[in-house]
């Protein structure tokens, strides 16, 4: 057979149809045949794709020198979807679909948990991996094995994400997910052995079901693994396989060098990296990663009755294995413009299209009238060009496909769209059916993780002053873009049946209820006070401040203010009507009456708007916090240690600049709400340490919407905020500080303590964490510190490791207990509330104590009353 040549640089395109009597090319049959024998080189006319042309990345990106993968090269056209650590990334859309059917390493996109194990070049064929559980000969094999006792095969796979598309599913609902676009997914030539071959070698026994997976990435929650079942892998149809090679080269880095699972129409998640371990057992995996991730758990579970109720993660109906049929438009690019006075007559609409579980693509329909008509697109298979070609040894593996039926890879689809069809549209749709007449549906199934989003794929059309601009549902991560996004923000319903557009139905019309407004001013007080005057009341003896024009004077409610004096200080003399409004609940509003003592006449209102002066320093800032100020810090990483906790890293001003943070006392932090641009501020504790110089690490616990409520607005604008964006500091606040020794200040008075007791729960621990860090690293620190830290889950416990470290260290002055209300079977820690009981235990009355708490509102009020009970005073404790 002549070899042809196939150029990889974009799928193969076709022309449009003329008539209803063509079709598009039904699927060849596969041809029978052993390609395990004559192997020969590959031709120097390939006659199927070959990886495209592609420089490799030659250095550490500099956003990950200061992360554990600082041995990793990437390229910097990634677009990061969890900030900078663990690294999970997409390509954008255009670039990966140009690349053709074989994407390169460059671009492949990578879902990491963790950090990336470090193997040197001449440690990968010494890697070894076992094969144990229920087998009658356990076996440890090295990568070097696997290539000279077992067959070598070599063949195209494409990998998909169950997460891909999950940002249409978090505009809609905030998931248990970060945001995936449509690019998450990538196709590589694949070079191993079939699992099978090996399994067969340790002789697994009858009643071995299941076929588990373990890598070398160790995780918060132990080693990733998961498993799927025992027949399935020893299928050859299935062409399940252990791979050293990805597109000819050694398996890079993120791509699980120096093995990994390769695992064909499932989700990505099941193709373990790193592997260490395959394990034979009765019954599915009980990894951690295994149970509460990849899973579509029924539409109406939220995730707060996920979190109360662990069953719904553990039943296996709701494991994804197989991926569903999906497809997506790639040209038009979003935001791509077309003039109508220059274009062609017709615009060939591209895109890909997938199905899972070895399921062949065929059919994919556009439609141009929201789905009352459709047209049928042309399909391109270009796996198909590797089943027809010879036998033949192609990086190292014979080239194993002509003998399946299965279908590993995706396709592309294009239509020839005429231009006067398109400028009468609003919108074009497509969708995509396999071979098993699965249809992707026409709406969205949410679920708590997100994943296994394929409804139809819309583009918006917009008709612009002769110009056509498309307008895709989203953009992934934190890139603001998309016609979700901007229904959304116009007041649509994205759930409403109809994408978020107005039907003119009255049920759509939501009544907006204006609540109060808090009358803060006391009638018959109508002093007008001028700048001079408000200016001789800026200090702690007497404290006039500014809200809404109004003064009032803070002076007499210092010590009683939560946040500490510091907090009416630093507005002494100032007009503190942001941080104010921002902050007080309407409890504090009702009581300002009390302190009102006038009003500021109409220049010293201009001056007050004109800011405060700022100190000019001859160098470097030394002191990055400013009282009376509000100072930029750039957003340099972005963590999750669980699914609703991030640590945010700040870059400061210079690496040489102290934060400024006295012990046990936050920072208020501002930052635009970007639904509604209005300013939003929250104090937090920062968990990094008081002389850290530089960067900040704020540990914040993300509340998302959910169906009963709105989430909130500061953990989501904060959650949206795309690296290298500034956030806004001030402080410090609080009326608590801790000196060290056992000295404490509250609220400018002294105090001395020979034990802390202190109570927290959630992320709640970050002040409370703070000062008993400041004990146990301080070796002449006597204080003696006892802790309770009461969760609901085992993950929801923040800080874990460093808590338990500074425990494990220093047993002479530490007890720390954990007390769980939904912990694991294997939990060996504290069970229940901390409640009356355990208060008694462990809070004896002593002399020169004080009590801390810092927690959810329900755990303060029930600990605080628990405590009086004992005999506790107000005076014994301090709320963060």
């Amino acid at each position: 057979m002549e070899a042809t040549a196939i150029d990889s640089s974009k799928p193969e395109s076709t022309d449009v149809l003329k008539d209803s009597n063509q079709f598009p090319p039904t699927p060849p049959d596969s041809t029978l045949g052993d390609s395990r024998t004559g192997c020969s080189s590959p031709s120097a006319e390939p006659e199927f794709p070959l990886p495209p042309p592609t420089p490799a990345a030659t250095k550490v990106l500099d956003v990950d020198k200061d992360t554990p993968d600082s041995h990793v090269l990437r390229d910097p056209r990634l677009i990061r979807l969890t900030g900078v650590h663990p690294f999970n990334c997409e390509a954008p859309l255009t670039d990966l679909y140009n690349e053709g059917f074989i994407t390169s390493p460059e671009l492949f996109y990578v879902r990491n948990h963790g950090a990336v194990p470090e193997v040197q070049d001449d440690e990968c064929m010494d890697w070894t991996f076992s094969v144990e559980g229920l087998v009658e000969n356990p076996i440890t094999l090295s990568v070097k094995d696997l290539i000279q006792r077992y067959t070598n095969v070599t063949y195209p796979v494409t990998f998909v994400c169950a997460g891909n598309r999950r940002k249409e599913q978090n505009v809609v609902r905030k998931s248990k997910g970060f945001s995936w676009g449509p690019a998450g997914l990538s196709t590589a030539i694949w070079t191993g052995i079939a699992m099978a071959d090996v399994i067969r070698t340790a002789k697994p026994l009858r009643k071995g079901r299941y076929v588990c997976m373990e890598g070398a990435d160790k995780l918060p929650n132990g080693f990733y693994g998961t498993s799927v079942k025992l027949n399935w892998v020893m299928d050859p149809n299935r062409g399940i396989m252990l791979s050293w090679k990805m597109n000819g080269e050694m398996l890079r880095p993120d791509h699980g060098k120096p093995l990994r699972a390769v695992i064909p129409g499932q989700i990505g998640g099941r193709s373990v990296k790193w592997l260490k371990k395959i394990i034979i057992t009765a019954e599915p995996s009980d990894n951690w990663y295994h149970i509460f991730d990849n899973r579509v758990l029924p539409t109406m579970v939220s995730p707060q009755m996920a979190d109360d109720n662990k069953d719904w993660w553990k039943d296996d109906r709701y494991a994804i294995y197989d991926l569903n049929v999906n497809s997506a438009i790639a040209h038009p690019a979003h935001d791509e413009r077309l003039t109508i006075a220059e274009a062609e007559e017709t615009y060939n609409f591209r895109g890909y299209a997938y199905a899972g579980g070895g399921r062949r693509v065929t059919r994919v329909d556009i439609s141009l009238d929201k789905g009352r008509t459709w047209n049928l697109a042309k399909l391109d298979y270009p796996e198909d060009r590797y089943r027809e070609a010879r036998d033949q040894d192609l990086y190292g593996g014979a080239l194993d496909v002509s003998w399946r039926e299965t279908s590993f890879c995706w396709a592309f689809w294009n239509l020839d769209i005429p231009l006067t069809e398109l400028a009468a549209a609003k919108d074009v749709f497509v969708r995509a059916m396999d071979e098993s007449l699965a249809l992707q549906p026409r709406d969205m199934y949410w679920s708590v993780l997100g994943m296994m989003n394929n409804p139809w794929f819309r583009v918006v059309i917009h008709n612009e002053n002769g110009e056509l601009r498309f307008e895709h549902p989203t953009q992934p991560a934190l890139m603001n873009g998309g016609w979700m996004e901007r229904t959304k923000k116009e007041g649509g319903d994205l759930t409403n049946g109809y994408w978020g557009e107005k039907t003119g139905a009255e049920d759509e019309v939501v009544a907006v209820v204006k609540t109060e407004d808090i009358k803060m001013t006391k009638d018959g007080v109508d002093t007008i006070i001028d700048i001079d005057e408000l200016r001789k009341h800026d200090k702690v003896e007497s404290a006039w401040f500014v809200v809404n024009g109004d003064v009032f004077d803070g002076t007499s409610f210092m010590k009683d203010h939560p946040g500490g004096a510091q907090s009416i200080i630093s507005a002494a003399g100032m007009d503190a009507t942001e941080e104010f409004m921002a902050i007080h609940s309407e409890t504090a509003k009702a009581m300002m009456p009390d302190y009102h003592v006038g009003s500021l006449d109409e220049a010293a209102r201009k001056i007050l708007a004109a800011g405060p002066v700022i100190e000019v320093f001859d160098g470097p800032r030394p002191i990055f916090l400013d009282t009376r100020i509000w100072t930029k810090g750039k957003l340099h990483g972005k963590r999750s240690v669980s699914w609703d906790c991030r640590i945010f890293t700040f870059k400061l001003e210079h690496d040489e600049q102290d934060f400024g943070l006295p012990t046990g006392q936050h920072v208020m932090m501002r930052i635009k709400d970007p639904e509604t641009k209005e300013n939003v501020i929250r104090s937090y504790t920062p968990i990094s340490e008081t002389s850290a110089k530089g960067y900040l690490d704020v540990l914040v616990k993300i509340y998302f919407d959910t169906k009963e409520r709105k989430g909130g607005k500061m953990t989501k604008a904060l959650d949206a905020l795309p690296i290298g964006d500034d956030l806004e500091f001030k402080g410090p606040i609080g009326k608590f500080q801790y000196l060290g020794q056992g000295n404490c200040s509250v609220n400018g008075t002294a105090r001395f303590v020979k034990n802390f007791y202190m109570i927290c729960g959630g992320s709640g621990v970050t002040p409370i964490y703070q000062v008993f860090r400041a004990v146990m690293q301080d070796k002449d620190d006597q204080t003696q510190c006892v802790l309770l830290n009461g969760n609901r889950l085992l993950e929801d416990i923040l800080c874990k490791e460093e808590l338990d470290y500074f425990a494990e260290h220093n047993p002479h002055k530490c007890d720390l207990v954990y007390t769980l209300t939904k912990g694991p079977k294997d939990w060996e820690g504290a069970r229940g509330r901390i409640g009356p009981v355990l208060l008694r235990e462990k809070f004896p009355r002593r002399e020169d104590t004080m009590i801390l708490l810092c927690g959810p509102e329900t755990l303060e009020k029930s600990s605080h009353a628990a405590l009086l009970e004992q005999g506790w005073t107000d005076d014994d404790l301090l709320f963060f």
